[in-house]
């Protein structure tokens, strides 16, 4: 491995906004390298589309005159996120591997190789921002909102925050397109990436089902009343709505039907019509917390949650476990609130930390016995 003679080695994505993030850092008189991660080994069968990728970051290396480096990690991608998204459908919960990726590979696996090449820093093209405090990293939100994905990077720690530079996280997108298109780089029109890489332009059924094991079964209303087939209860989560594939059923109002719950033991997807209560929850229980300060706060906890990316701030209290996950009570009930999606903890700008959702009060959760009922005066909302 030889090293490299730059301070900070940017991770090149192919994408606009990890080029900006280059341009903006090499303006600033940084000493850079990009480096391009490939993630992913294709097969042949999508449109992962890596490899154009990797020479989109290739172009935008040479425009910016900064050494370029590639790197395969798809071996710690298999290992360290593809075989827990997996477990997790198998155990019939909904996963989020953006947020295993970033853990894992971008400020772990690629942390760790840019200091192997001599780098004190990474940087990377996320939209949120970092700051230090009274001695203490704090990870903030993204100056534009509508693209912050602190919610993403929940998982980092102090010394990752240390290491890293989210030179994008200050502008608004439409300003990183805008410098984009006035340099002529060249990936000033290339759309943003969507959904999962490894995926691609493959159908997400298709593609889970070569790897677990699916069953049809019964879709059935909350009475029991069976109204279609489904594919397999790991295809769905909760609130979905499309993809059911349920006619006009009659006696019932021509209204879009929702799964509400899944009943694992007989194989059945449970929906029902509208905003249905079924789909209601006011507490939750997690997995273990991480705490990005690297410690939990003064308990009870007056903050703000987000249990899915984009969601407004939802008020709430929160209480340790001696598990170490936290007790989660909203002030207002929320909507399909998901075992395996990301509860992700704020106070203002400032991101707290997140962990891993494991249950809910919502009635049809199967482990709702598990989640602490509230405690007066803790969860009384403040007055007005």
């Amino acid at each position: 491995m030889n090293a490299v003679s730059a301070r900070v080695i940017v991770g090149m994505s192919g994408g606009v906004d990890s080029s900006v993030a280059a341009w903006l850092l090499r303006e600033r008189g940084e000493s850079l390298a990009g480096l391009f991660m490939q993630n992913w080994d294709e097969d042949g069968s999508g449109e992962c589309r890596a490899e154009d990728d990797r020479r989109d970051a290739l172009k935008v290396c040479g425009q910016l005159g900064l050494p370029f480096i590639a790197r395969n990690f798809a071996a710690d991608y298999w290992s360290g996120v593809f075989e827990t998204f997996l477990a997790e459908y198998r155990a019939g919960r909904t996963p989020n591997p953006d947020v295993l990726c970033n853990r894992e590979i971008k400020f772990k696996t690629f942390l760790d190789e840019a200091k192997a090449l001599g780098a004190e820093k990474i940087a990377t093209g996320h939209y949120a921002r970092v700051d230090e405090a009274d001695g203490r990293w704090r990870l903030l939100r993204g100056v534009d909102a509508s693209k912050d994905q602190s919610y993403f990077l929940h998982q980092l720690g102090q010394s990752q925050l240390a290491s890293t530079l989210f030179p994008v996280g200050e502008l608004p997108k439409t300003e990183v397109r805008a410098i984009a298109a006035r340099l002529g780089l060249a990936t000033a029109k290339k759309k943003d990436s969507t959904g999962i890489c490894f995926i691609g332009e493959r159908d997400f059924r298709e593609f889970l089902a070569q790897y677990i094991a699916v069953t049809p079964g019964e879709i059935v209303d909350a009475s029991g009343d069976v109204l279609g087939r489904h594919d397999g209860i790991a295809f769905y989560t909760l609130g979905q709505r499309e993809g059911l594939r349920i006619g006009g059923v009659r006696g019932r109002p021509d209204a879009p039907w929702f799964v509400v719950g899944k009943d694992a033991a007989r194989n059945r997807l449970v929906v029902e019509q509208g905003d249905s209560p079924l789909l209601k929850s006011s507490a939750l229980r997690s997995e273990a917390f991480h705490w990005i300060a690297g410690e939990p706060p003064t308990f009870p906890l007056r903050c703000e949650a987000q249990v899915r990316y984009r969601q407004p701030p939802q008020a709430c209290t929160v209480l340790p476990r001696d598990d170490q996950g936290v007790d989660v009570h909203f002030d207002e009930p929320q909507r399909a609130v998901t075992p395996g999606q990301s509860l992700v903890l704020y106070r203002g700008e400032e991101c707290l930390g997140g962990a891993v959702i494991a249950a809910t009060d919502a009635p049809l959760d199967p482990l709702r016995a598990t989640v602490a009922t509230p405690i007066a005066p803790f969860f009384a909302p403040a007055s007005p």
